[in-house]
């Protein structure tokens, strides 16, 4: 097994394709790049039964654009 701590994504675009990423750094919130812009991800209280494991549960708080 992978010792890389993780954590699961939860809500955002349905066409998320990864809902179990690294647990980022440096700082609390996930930022993950799809389709010209970032969807953030905030941490909760919660915790998930995944296949890699019991993980905590990043909930999806809004999207911001790309300028180009």
């Amino acid at each position: 097994m992978n010792d890389m701590a993780k954590v699961f994504l939860e809500g955002g675009p349905d066409d998320l394709s990864e809902r179990i990423v690294p647990t980022p750094s440096p700082g609390p919130d996930a930022k993950i790049r799809l389709r010209g812009g970032y969807e953030h991800f905030r941490p909760t209280s919660r915790h998930t039964d995944t296949p890699e494991g019991r993980l905590p549960v990043y909930e999806w708080w809004e999207r911001t654009e790309i300028a180009e």
